[in-house]
């Protein structure tokens, strides 16, 4: 599709083949096989001298659809669909890194991320080093000579952290390291890595790209060069996105523009609010001229996006009285739903990693999360307020 088109034209347009029935929407092929027009051209597909469809854990048309339609949102040249966020780093890992590879990573990152890197990846000879998300020098420092991988999520989860990506990408093509970016919290509505100087782009599709909180799924997006071996990766080890997912996230993107643009300008007002709040330390919200990074968000990203984070006192029974207390919002770890959702990191997205790496990245007792939703802000408020007192 034409790359001139403003985004939202590109998520409703992009990746659409149709069939020779001629469907205005994208269809939906539930099959786990194609057929042949003979055993030459299915020996030709199998040799990959002949494009096509050959088995659904690596190629279906609607998971192409998605490929093609979140690749042209994020200006990436090829784009490898996953069956969730983690499958994607994972699959990202796996395609491109070997035992005795080193990867640097920030270590303000989903919980699972850092079970993944600390004790899973290293029991295959993969170590990590984790550093600061927002000093570069730190990860200078902590460069080796088999460091192969750049891994950080800006804004980071939960504190919303953020990370320089241009400077972070001047240090990793000195070392000569690729530079991940986990662009879950912003989506390509808000912030554009590759056009940062990032090489690869992370995706959980469970969260914005379908934005109703209904089925799961991943991405890993750069060059077509660079993503060979990650689909290699997934065509062998088979973390596959299923067709009918990936046509859920094919209607979701169409309004993810809309979306983005309301539930930011909600989380604005609702992260204002809670700064003249009694009871309430801290606001981390990229948005706000009180976030230390301000100047680098209205650098780097559109808006301060959807998502916000806040310390009460009292510790754990104050921030889950104010969970409790809630009567509209849901309290799940999910997040990018239209519904607004909460939760407590400390003992849900954090819970499994040590009190020590949840001191390390900040993560208190007293600290909330709020993924706002499309609900009016009034309401949000109010219902904050029950448990705010």
């Amino acid at each position: 599709m034409e790359e001139d088109f403003d985004i939202e034209t590109l998520a409703v347009r992009s990746g659409i083949h149709r069939s020779q029935f001629g469907e205005h929407s994208e269809a939906l092929y539930l099959t786990s096989s194609f057929v042949f027009e003979s055993a030459a051209q299915a020996a030709a597909r199998f040799r990959g001298d002949e494009p096509g469809n050959i088995y659904a854990r690596f190629t279906n048309p609607t998971v192409t659809a998605f490929q093609e339609r979140l690749a042209a949102l994020e200006g990436a040249q090829s784009c490898i669909a996953t069956a969730s966020g983690m499958s994607a780093i994972l699959s990202c890992v796996m395609g491109l890194l070997s035992a005795g590879d080193h990867i640097v990573s920030s270590r303000s990152i989903f919980g699972s991320t850092v079970q993944l890197f600390g004790n899973i990846l290293s029991r295959f000879g993969i170590e990590t080093t984790f550093v600061s998300a927002s000093n570069a020098s730190e990860w200078e420092k902590a460069v080796r000579p088999n460091t192969k991988l750049f891994f950080v999520e800006t804004p980071s989860n939960p504190l919303m952290e953020l990370s320089d990506i241009a400077a972070l990408s001047a240090v990793a093509k000195k070392c000569g390291a690729w530079l991940a970016v986990d662009n879950c919290f912003c989506t390509p509505v808000i912030q554009r890595p590759l056009d940062l100087g990032a090489d690869i782009v992370i995706h959980s599709a469970t969260k914005y790209l379908d934005g109703q909180g209904r089925v799961l799924g991943g991405a890993v997006l750069g060059s077509s060069e660079l993503m060979e071996g990650v689909r290699n990766f997934l065509r062998t080890a088979g973390p596959t996105m299923s067709a009918f997912n990936a046509w859920i996230f094919l209607k979701g993107m169409e309004t993810l523009k809309v979306r983005m643009d309301a539930q930011s300008e909600s989380a604005r007002e609702i992260a204002l609010w809670l700064e003249s709040r009694p009871g309430v330390g801290k606001v981390y919200y990229p948005g706000l001229p009180s976030h230390p990074q301000y100047e680098l968000a209205k650098r780097q990203q559109k808006t301060g996006g959807a998502i916000l984070s806040f310390e009460v006192e009292g510790g754990r029974d104050a921030a889950w009285k104010i969970a409790d207390s809630t009567k509209l919002i849901s309290i799940t770890a999910n997040l990018g739903d239209t519904k607004t959702t909460i939760t407590h990191p400390a003992t849900t997205t954090h819970g499994r990693i040590s009190p020590e790496a949840r001191e390390a990245a900040g993560i208190g007792e007293g600290l909330l999360r709020l993924a706002v939703g499309l609900e009016s802000a009034n309401d949000i408020i109010r219902d904050l307020s029950l448990g705010l007192g």
